[in-house]
């Protein structure tokens, strides 16, 4: 309604507040959708030229540098300037040192390169900016976001009355996992009501079980879950860095004889470092067994359910109680979109409440959706829609190409380490993660100099370590590639992290060779250095 159907007492008064110049900076009115599509065609340009200018992943800007010249940005200006203006600063002081994942030679982290339909559904997204808390702030989205969650549980071959929500990803999904295992166990075990009543007694024996190569965040959950990092009881890996059975098996016994309460075991599918899934099926056996929440941490390797030939790797994940996935690995979304799944939505018991402004309990009997009664957050970006508009655009097959692609070009890379003499690959890549390093030609005689009582592999082991750092470090400040760090058995290691499926098999052997190249220029320095 505009002003002029107002009457009566509601007519205009003459000292009414009139809408500040800036007002023209928002949408809903001609000059408003004027003003947003300058900006949106100057952001493009501005993203564009950056990329255009780039040359490989990153500038090699070392941080102090950046401190020192970001210092000097004026966050809060009195005055605001053209957004051109503003923009060409961005594109200088930010965008020209931030890392490019578009780049073939960015191979560090689980961090995608986002799909173009994706970056589409993230200007409507962020466009519209509704909340994902209650159905009045995001009808449709809210509608839309149930549908792409069923979706995902039907990927995943859960039953008829799972439910789900999204994420901001792996940390938010793995402990909504852990936080309605642990209030799931104590009201079935010990019949306490952890929402009102707070954690019982026994709460300082609970224990949850994960491999030693899960991701930290599981410790992370159990301190902020108020059990303390210590409640996480690790299990060895086996040769294929997956969760060992036989050792699992024997922890549980252990746990069981201390008088402890194992109330969730935790799989992996698809560890940071290596990409390795654990024996799914196996574990659920176990957790079935003894009654435990099972939940599995498919953050990385939940993409393998789109693809026909992936998919038996994640055998077994449907017996999960929940499942975690995140949308901006594998599967080419912007950060972040992740998804919580639940084999049992009655369990979402554990965690609903009501607020009357917000989603009142008349609305629970209408079967309204207020999905703020699934997640630990209230305010929430309509992130559903991202994946929604890739798979729409691109089709499973699409999505499925690129994941088979780029665990295909680990393998490839692989065999390459393996015919390199100065390589050395750490284990077969079980996704598209591949952790080498550098071997040096020779060990550390100035480390056994300093140390004549430390054993000769001790002293190689030193070397590697040194040099592989370094190797990492000097690519890093070159710009020339993004290589991530680990360490493996103790020692230094290199990974690439294969994502883009842009890159190929000549761009990670131009990588690998630049390896080689820095490690034997550090080698001779270090040479150098020693008979001077």
């Amino acid at each position: 309604m505009t002003s002029d159907g107002l009457v009566g007492r509601f007519r205009s008064a003459p000292d009414e507040p009139t809408p500040p110049p800036a007002a023209d900076a928002f949408l809903g009115d001609p000059a408003g959708n004027a003003a947003y599509e300058d900006a949106i065609d100057r952001a493009r340009d501005c993203l564009v030229d950056s990329f255009a200018t780039a040359d490989g992943p990153y500038a090699g800007t070392d941080h102090e540098t950046l401190r020192e010249r970001i210092d000097e940005l004026t966050v809060f200006p009195d005055e605001g300037d053209p957004l051109a203006a503003v923009l060409e600063t961005v594109g200088e002081d930010v965008l020209a040192d931030s890392v490019r994942v578009h780049d073939p030679g960015c191979v560090a982290h689980l961090h995608c390169p986002p799909a173009i339909p994706a970056l589409a559904a993230e200007l409507l997204l962020s466009g519209t900016n509704q909340s994902l808390d209650s159905f009045d702030q995001a009808p449709a989205a809210s509608v839309l976001e149930e549908r792409v969650v069923d979706a995902c549980c039907d990927l995943f071959d859960y039953p008829a009355g799972a439910d789900g929500v999204f994420t901001g990803g792996g940390t938010e999904s793995n402990f909504l996992g852990l936080l309605l295992a642990r209030d799931w166990y104590c009201q079935t075990r010990f019949d306490r009501d952890v929402q009102t009543a707070g954690l019982p007694p026994e709460a300082t024996d609970l224990r949850l079980c994960c491999s030693a190569a899960a991701h930290f965040t599981a410790e992370q959950a159990a301190h902020h879950l108020g059990l303390g990092e210590d409640a996480v009881v690790t299990v060895p890996t086996d040769d294929e860095r997956r969760l060992d059975l036989e050792a699992l098996d024997e922890t549980l016994a252990r746990l069981e004889s201390e008088g402890r309460h194992p109330f969730a075991l935790v799989g992996t599918a698809g560890t940071t470092d290596f990409g390795s899934i654990d024996p799914l099926a196996e574990l659920a056996d176990r957790a079935a067994e003894r009654d435990l929440w099972f939940h599995v941490d498919a953050a990385y390797g939940g993409a393998c359910a789109i693809s026909d030939r992936l998919r038996p790797k994640l055998a077994g994940i449907d017996r999960a109680d929940s499942i975690g996935v995140d949308f901006h690995k594998l599967f080419y979304q912007p950060i972040g979109c992740g998804a919580f799944l639940l084999r049992d939505g009655d369990r979402y018991r554990f965690l609903e409440r009501n607020a009357t402004y917000l989603n009142p309990e008349r609305d629970d009997a209408a079967g309204v959706p207020n999905l703020v009664s699934k997640s630990t957050r209230t305010t929430r970006r309509f992130d559903a829609l991202k994946p929604f508009v890739t798979f729409n655009a691109l089709g499973r097959t699409g999505v499925a190409d690129c994941i088979e692609y780029v665990c295909d070009l680990a393998d490839a890379v692989a065999a390459d380490i393996r015919a390199e003499p100065a390589l050395e690959l750490c284990c077969e890549p079980a996704l598209s993660a591949v952790v080498f390093r550098y071997r040096p030609a020779r060990s550390d005689a100035a480390a056994r100099a300093a140390a004549s009582d430390e054993r000769p592999e001790s002293a190689s082991t030193a070397a590697i370590d040194r040099v592989n750092r370094a190797i990492r470090d000097e690519l890093l400040a070159d710009g020339e590639v993004v290589l991530a760090r680990t360490e493996v058995d103790g020692t230094a290691a290199l990974k690439l992290t294969l994502l883009n499926p842009k890159t190929t098999r000549w761009d990670l052997r131009a990588a690998l060779q630049a390896v080689i190249d820095y490690g034997e220029t550090i080698e001779r320095d270090r040479e150098t250095i020693d008979s001077a």
